[in-house]
């Protein structure tokens, strides 16, 4: 006579708990069965047995659909806060031992960040990475931090330097650096002689802005929209370097980070603070939820802030890329 109770002879799939909580896992980090089921190489029905599998047991829905894609409801946002880093670590556990054994003798660090962030606040970090650990193979991916977070959840890059807003549930982020908001012009422009400024000053006079994709343009907007005051964009154009070329020519006036700025700047260009209107922006680490970061991964966190992730809620927002 079986001694099992009733609960543990309902669901016969307990006896594999990782393939439902993978399955899950993957369907909350992808946004979609059919995604789940090509990460996994299993069909979509099987996906969707598993995912109704762990429903009944758990009595609670652990997803919905949010337009096209499967996000977690509350409870899943707690089973995948739970489960990923076991799954991540089983799944992971021949590459990690590999990783331990041999240390940071070897291997390789792939890191998303945006041009800016490569440009301006990167070099340090990985001069003093490439210096300490000469035998890893650093790839840097140029990207907006939009696209680098799509390249985390496919894990084709380790982790992701740069600025975000909306924190999605399955990311973590590590806001580390602060930097305010700046108005750039020519050094004889009216602004840059002017005792006082305006917002309705300011948007007088065409602006040069990064592409609307990009979060400056957005934030920007939404400044001058919320204040209800009119403004005009003189060009969009990608890259600080460029934006400052084309200020110090004359082409227009813009709204920049301070982390573009250094002392050469001075030169051909004049700066007003302007965070009476405009936020200060923030840029730091991203990480998936629950991921084993490599031994690589975890040395370059480290040189960027010690213990980073050590004790978080992950559960941080910050502003949104550049």
């Amino acid at each position: 006579m079986s001694s099992k109770s009733p609960s543990e002879l309902r669901f016969p799939y307990k006896s594999d708990r990782l393939k439902p909580l993978r399955a899950f896992c993957q369907t909350t980090r992808l946004g979609s069965v059919s995604r789940a089921a090509e990460a996994l190489y299993v069909s979509q029905p099987a996906i969707s047995l598993q995912l109704q599998a762990l429903e009944r047991e758990l009595g609670v829905k652990l997803l919905e659909r949010s337009g096209r894609r499967l996000v977690p409801t509350r409870e899943g946002e707690v089973l995948y806060a739970l489960a990923m880093p076991l799954v991540e670590g089983i799944d992971g556990l021949p590459a990690a031992f590999r990783r331990e054994v041999g240390g940071l003798d070897a291997g390789e660090l792939t890191v998303a960040a945006n041009s800016s962030t490569i440009l301006y606040l990167l070099p340090r970090i990985v001069d003093l990475f490439r210096r300490q650990h000469p035998d890893v193979r650093l790839t840097l991916q140029d990207a907006i931090t939009a696209d680098g977070t799509d390249l985390l959840r496919n894990d084709a890059v380790d982790l992701v330097v740069g600025s975000m807003v909306d924190v999605p549930a399955d990311l973590s982020y590590a806001p580390v650096y602060r930097f305010d908001p700046i108005l750039l012009t020519p050094p004889d422009h009216a602004l840059a002689r002017a005792k006082r400024l305006t917002l309705e000053e300011i948007g007088r006079y065409g602006l040069i802005l990064p592409p609307k994709r990009q979060i400056t343009y957005r934030l920007v907007d939404q400044v001058f929209q919320q204040a209800r005051v009119p403004y005009t964009v003189a060009l969009e154009v990608g890259g600080w370097e460029v934006i400052k070329q084309y200020v110090a020519m004359g082409m227009g006036i813009s709204i920049v980070s301070s982390i573009c700025l250094d002392d050469s700047d001075g030169e051909r260009l004049a700066t007003r603070p302007v965070t009476d209107w405009f936020p200060a922006r923030s840029y730091g680490v991203v990480v998936r939820k629950g991921k084993v970061l490599s031994p690589q991964a975890r040395a370059f966190i480290e040189l960027i802030r010690p213990d980073l992730f050590v004790r978080r809620d992950h559960e941080d927002a910050g502003h949104s890329e550049r």
